[in-house]
């Protein structure tokens, strides 16, 4: 109502002395008994001991308080707040409704025998005054949210560990890299020959392309696009442009920036493609253009098609699906070979050292150096960071909880590009110092690794926190769910790649090579 979501206020806000009351958006349909008497604020304990199996609640009668406030600055009132409060009431006939305020939950009698049940709905409202102004009437939600203190933690946390890696790389860049740097070029204006060692063994081979350069640089250009389209909304958000009672206007929002950002898509992945000396440059449109969006879309479009067969009200309607591919089609893929043009004409960035042409042998490695170990190794830190914040998201998806603090969402936010980047470097130079100079696809790994623990998370909330059951609802959730670890670990991907390919440059531009 007037933007605002209905809300059902739970027990402590009936309290006086509930300084900060919680609010849920909605409420719940009915209750029946057993397993399902559990989640229910309408049941008491004693009711449900004296049930029987053929009786349920259904909440037939809303009891509507709309709260509104009266201002001098203009004729009549505005509404700053819409409560419910859910009843279960057997109206025996519509001339003989009976909607008093202090009746008990009355169940109704299913039979097994005759399974309809004729259900008459009714409502009531009342207006009440408040002291809220219209401009603040989202304070109420806001501050009732429960797990204030919680986000705060979520920052600390977060913190800790950008400082634990900062000071790991600090040490690394400080001692370690800069030791090497002046070992390497003193070695250098030494008249006797010194072998070399460490890091700068490979730099012969560290800028070689890598194999399946076509594929990287489609999934880089992909990722930085979905990134900058993350960016932008989380801006947007934290501005206030997005409001919490527009839920589909987040959605929206993305899809149009994502439709407008394909040209910064097509520029990365055509300018990365040159850079690997790569001469397919159709090819490369194509795949920047159709691959990423195909495979989402293919997974949407299948969760629809089973929401169809439900005839559920969540299914997009086929004139919106068709909306989507004319967007696609006309707008997205247009800017993204314009994008591509652009960056072909750029000349390919060039490489700090020359490369040889024989390929150097990689010795034996470690077991924790191995290309699987160090992916896994470094998506903990990154998730790390997140997954309080997680939690929240996931609640307010799937739970219908009220989540509106973008602040916090963008603090961890940048937090999770620090602790990507650093974590990819950090491994980076570890693999380097092995003299495994494989780091292309290693970096993009290593970075979107944490997308796998987001999907795992994801799938222990489903049977811990989800009150759902049955194999059609898994297979829905866990398709949005894999939609966005797909986006997630794109964008985290070419995070990790973008930190590596400047760290690497950087450390083999400054040190004197033959």
């Amino acid at each position: 109502m007037d933007n605002l979501p209905a809300v059902e206020c739970t027990s402590n806000c009936k309290q006086e002395s509930a300084q900060h009351p919680y609010y849920r958006l909605g409420f719940p349909v009915g209750c029946k008994i057993g397993a399902a008497a559990k989640s229910l604020t309408i049941c008491t304990a004693q009711t449900i001991a004296n049930m029987y199996s053929n009786e349920l609640f259904l909440n037939n009668h809303i009891d509507f308080v709309i709260s509104y406030h009266n201002s001098d600055e203009f004729e009549g009132s505005r509404i700053v707040g819409i409560e419910v409060t859910p009843r279960s009431i057997k109206h025996e006939s519509i001339e003989a409704m009976d909607c008093k305020a202090d009746a008990p939950p009355q169940p109704f009698h299913v039979d097994s025998s005759n399974p309809e049940l004729q259900v008459i709905y009714s409502y009531s409202v009342v207006f009440k005054a408040s002291d809220i102004k219209w401009a603040s009437r989202w304070d109420t939600y806001l501050q009732s949210a429960e797990g204030t203190s919680i986000h705060w933690f979520s920052i600390v946390n977060s913190l800790i560990i950008v400082l634990f890696l900062s000071g790991m790389l600090g040490v690394i860049f400080v001692r370690t890299v800069h030791r090497d740097i002046a070992r390497y070029n003193q070695a250098e204006a030494s008249e006797e020959a010194q072998e070399e060692f460490g890091w700068k063994l490979v730099h012969g081979d560290v800028f070689r392309a890598p194999s399946g350069g076509m594929l990287l640089s489609v999934l880089i250009g992909c990722g930085t696009q979905i990134l900058t389209m993350f960016i932008i909304t989380l801006g947007f958000a934290c501005l206030g442009f997005l409001s919490p009672a527009t839920r589909g206007g987040l959605m929206t929002s993305m899809v149009g920036l994502w439709v407008t950002l394909g040209s910064v898509g097509g520029f990365v992945s055509a300018r990365l493609y040159k850079t690997f000396g790569g001469e397919q440059w159709k090819t490369n449109v194509l795949l920047t253009s159709f691959l990423v969006p195909t495979f989402v879309f293919c997974i949407f479009f299948v969760l629809n098609l089973l929401l169809w067969h439900l005839q559920s009200s969540a299914a997009v309607p086929f004139g919106t699906l068709v909306a989507l591919v004319a967007l696609w089609f006309c707008i997205s893929i247009p800017l993204t070979f314009l994008g591509a043009y652009c960056g072909f004409k750029k000349d390919p960035i060039e490489s700090p050292v020359r490369t040889n042409q024989i390929p150097r042998q990689i010795p034996p490695q470690q077991c924790y150096t191995t290309l699987w170990a160090g992916v896994l190794m470094g998506g903990v830190l990154p998730f790390g960071c997140i997954f309080i914040q997680l939690f929240f998201i996931l609640n307010s998806i799937w739970a219908h909880k009220i989540y509106y603090v973008f602040g916090f969402l963008f603090a961890v936010f940048l937090i999770l590009v620090i602790t990507t980047i650093e974590s990819a470097m950090l491994l980076c130079y570890f693999h380097l110092c092995a003299e495994d100079y494989h780091w292309w696809w290693r970096s993009f790994l290593t970075g979107a690794s944490s997308a796998l623990y987001l999907f795992v998370y994801s799938v222990i909330f489903y049977f811990k926190r989800m009150e759902v059951e049955g194999a059609t609802n898994f297979i829905l959730y866990a398709g949005y769910t894999l939609i966005v670890t797909i986006l997630f670990g794109l964008a985290t991907g070419t995070l990790g790649f973008f930190g590596c390919f400047a760290f690497v440059r950087k450390i083999y531009a400054i040190v004197k090579v033959d």
